[in-house]
Parts: structure tokens; C-alpha cells; sequence
């Protein structure tokens, strides 16, 4: 397997990765989520793809792209009573349904660490939906605490 950046050539195969994951957001919160959606459009994912603050991974095994990681540099300064610091935040990891329990998702994450160790970050950050049981699972497993929780009330 290869963890490598995303390409111009992986839009269509992250296009089917965004709607796996769109499709366990939906099926945990129905309410938010919309059946069929994505998080980015081709041409949102072709953007992506120039931004150098929003790098991209993807796993490939046997020339097929099979997971991927969406990542954002989030730079902390000035900012009330918080310390100076560059974060680099997870924006989305997904892998295949038909590769998951392969390690893939391990490699990936374990990539975005050094890329975030190669960048000078301080940490890295994300967000779970609690309705994502295998997520939270998988996250705790690669050794992620909780740093705040987000609640809700539903009007």
C-alpha cells in the first residue's frame, strides 16, 4: 500500500469515498443528513486539490485508491486566552467499506501525524459524530482523546 497525496486523477474514486461516508452520517442522523450527498462536488474537490493549506492523502493499493484523509493547517494566533499554535485539524478519513479492518485507515492517520510533525504542528484535531460507533472506536484505538464535546438540543 501507498499513502501518497491526492491527484487531479482521484476525484471520481474520492467522489464514491465521499458518498460511503455521507451514507453512515445519514444512516446515524437522518435529521442532518442528506441519503446520496457528499461533503465536496467535483469542482470543490478539484479546488481542494490547488490549496496547499488543505492537503489531501489518499491510500492506494494495487493502483486503486482505497481510503483517504482530508486535512486543514489551522494557524492560532492573538487568538483571547489561547497559546500560539499551528493545528493540523482531520477533516475527514474514510476508507473503503470493502477494505476497512485492513489497517488502511491505521496508515492513513499514522501519515497525517507526520505530516503534522513535518509541518511543526502542535496537535492534531477532529470531530466525530457520536452516532459513529466504528469511528469512535477506530479513533480511540489510535490513541485520540476527547479535547471538548459538543452538544446539542433539538428544537
Amino acid at each position: 500500500m501507498n499513502i501518497r497525496f491526492a491527484q487531479p486523477r482521484d476525484i471520481p474514486r474520492l467522489g464514491e469515498l465521499l458518498e460511503q461516508v455521507c451514507r453512515v452520517h445519514w444512516e446515524g442522523r437522518p435529521d442532518l443528513f442528506r441519503a446520496g450527498g457528499r461533503k465536496y462536488d467535483d469542482g470543490e474537490l478539484r479546488e481542494l486539490l490547488q490549496d496547499s493549506a488543505r492537503p489531501i492523502l489518499v491510500a492506494e493499493r494495487d493502483g486503486l485508491v482505497v481510503g483517504y484523509a482530508f486535512c486543514a493547517y489551522q494557524v492560532h494566533r492573538g487568538e483571547g486566552a489561547f497559546n500560539d499554535m499551528t493545528t493540523l485539524y482531520l477533516d475527514d478519513l474514510c476508507v473503503d467499506e470493502a477494505c476497512r479492518g485492513n489497517h488502511v485507515g491505521g496508515r492513513l492517520y499514522r501519515a497525517v501525524l507526520e505530516l503534522a510533525r513535518s509541518a511543526g504542528c502542535y496537535n492534531v484535531t477532529l470531530n466525530v459524530w457520536s452516532c459513529n460507533g466504528d469511528a469512535l472506536r477506530f479513533y480511540e484505538k489510535c490513541g485520540l482523546k476527547p479535547q471538548k464535546i459538543g452538544m446539542e438540543t433539538i428544537l
